[in-house]
């Protein structure tokens, strides 16, 4: 596809130049190595041919219609946190990172909106929604991150049990077509029968429909306390088991997490601290906001008595701020300590939460037909089941055969259990290969017709997802 391309030459630098500054180009290979790979855990680096920083829409929307009628390829990227190559500019072309445009453009809290630009952190916003009363619940495990990639991707995280996912949280959007059109979409409401759902379909989109310049997010009240309880079983199948019921109590968790032995003392060698229960299987975290602690020990005194009624020994609701941060730290920091542990890859499956301890007993029937050990854990609120082959006691020959093996056994197994292949990282380009496992011929078929309706010259963030 590449040929089909144009190039980004001298004429189309002075251009971009003219649109965004000097100070806004990139065009030495030195300094755009950090704009060539993303997080995922062995993704190639592919270089763009420049990287243009614009400030404002008006600047994006000269850049797409300038690479629009050269027919060049636009890659946009947010803080680069990205975990499947979403924002790698396999072909080239314009890298266009928004993390410039990172402007917090109003709080409002008689509505409860706050409008963001995309490059605008995570942390950033969390910090100053917070700073005026107000809370924004999404929390993805990496506050680094920006609101445009999270909106671009459909992040989700730990506490999506009670407040959704990302585009559960977005009411409104202005983007640009590929085309250099600004398009808007929702707005400060949360009710709307007009027309296609438009807002919807850009999110999670992975910057293939358009470019997010402006984000709309729904906030609400700040909870005034957060517990957390963290419960040890004899055996996944106990832990699992005790999620229905505790989701039908009346109140909703935050956020409930499964984990096993493994992952539990892999992150305790990388933070050097033990983790409660050493003798147990498998865990339970449930973490709970609400408006006061008596309110939250009441709820955790019926969760407990669940939990005891499939096995558990007891609960453990730590007494101060800093064992319960050091729980929480230690669930944050799952991906950081398997990556310093061996070479690995990275599956967020999703099926129905009832199906997870057949997803997890089916994951291990291959992991040991193939031979490639497989950490698992996960948030059992949602069934989005995190999965880890690692590339330990054999070659890195041997597992980069065995891996894609695996990768298909398992994607397979999940969908054949009423699942999804990615939960909220989404297809990028390393999962695209196994999309049609999931996606019927009919589907992709469509999926492609929309973005041709968008994209008619492929030219945004072409490579991802499927190929046109």
């Amino acid at each position: 596809m590449k040929n089909k391309y144009g190039q980004v030459n001298r004429r189309v630098i002075e251009e971009l130049t003219a649109i965004v500054g000097s100070s806004n180009i990139i065009t030495d290979a030195d300094n755009m190595a950090d704009y060539s790979r993303d997080e995922s855990p062995h993704a190639e680096s592919r270089f763009p041919e420049v990287v243009v920083k614009p400030e404002d829409t008006e600047s994006v929307a000269k850049i797409l219609t300038l690479a629009s009628k050269n027919k060049i390829p636009v890659t946009p990227r947010g803080a680069g946190t990205g975990l499947s190559g979403g924002c790698i500019p396999i072909y080239g072309g314009i890298l266009l990172s928004l993390e410039k445009m990172n402007r917090i453009i109003e709080i409002d809290g008689e509505n409860f909106t706050a409008v963001a630009e995309p490059g605008v952190s995570l942390a950033d916003l969390c910090g100053e929604v917070e700073s005026r009363g107000l809370y924004y619940p999404l929390y993805p495990g990496e506050m680094t991150a920006t609101i445009g990639g999270n909106v671009a991707t459909n992040a989700g995280g730990m506490n999506a049990v009670k407040y959704g996912v990302t585009r559960n949280n977005v009411l409104g959007l202005e983007a640009v077509l590929p085309s250099g059109e600004i398009i808007k979409t929702g707005g400060e409401y949360v009710k709307s029968s007009t027309g296609y759902d438009l807002t919807q379909l850009i999110a999670g989109s992975e910057g293939t429909l358009g470019i997010i310049t402006r984000v709309i997010l729904k906030l609400t009240t700040r909870p005034a306390k957060r517990e957390v309880l963290f419960a040890p079983f004899g055996s996944l199948q106990d832990a699992i088991d005790t999620v229905p019921e505790i989701l039908r109590l009346k109140m909703v968790p935050t956020g409930l997490e499964f984990m096993e032995r493994r992952i539990i003392e892999i992150v305790e060698d990388y933070l050097e601290k033990e983790i409660p229960y050493p003798r147990f299987d498998a865990f339970l975290m449930l973490i709970m906001d609400g408006d006061s602690e008596d309110e939250i020990h009441d709820y955790f005194a019926e969760v407990e008595e669940i939990c005891r009624r499939h096995g558990a020994e007891e609960a453990l609701a730590p007494g101060s701020e800093r064992a319960k941060r050091r729980l929480l730290d230690a669930r944050e920091k799952f991906y950081h300590a398997i990556k310093r542990y061996a070479p690995m890859d990275l599956i967020d499956a999703v099926v129905p939460r009832r199906e997870i301890p057949a997803f997890v007993r089916q994951v291990k029937e291959i992991s040991a037909k193939h031979g490639v050990p497989v950490i698992v854990y996960g948030h059992a609120g949602d069934g989005n089941v995190h999965l880890h082959p690692l590339c330990v006691d054999m070659s890195r020959e041997e597992w980069d055969k065995k891996l894609p093996l695996v990768l298909e056994d398992i994607y397979t197994a999940g969908v054949s259990l009423g699942g999804a292949i990615s939960g909220e990282h989404g297809i990028g380009i390393d999962k695209k290969p196994y999309l049609p496992i999931q996606v019927d011929r009919p589907l992709l078929e469509l999926m492609k017709k929309i973005k041709q309706a968008f994209d008619p010259d492929n030219i945004l963030n072409p490579g991802k997802i499927f190929d046109v």
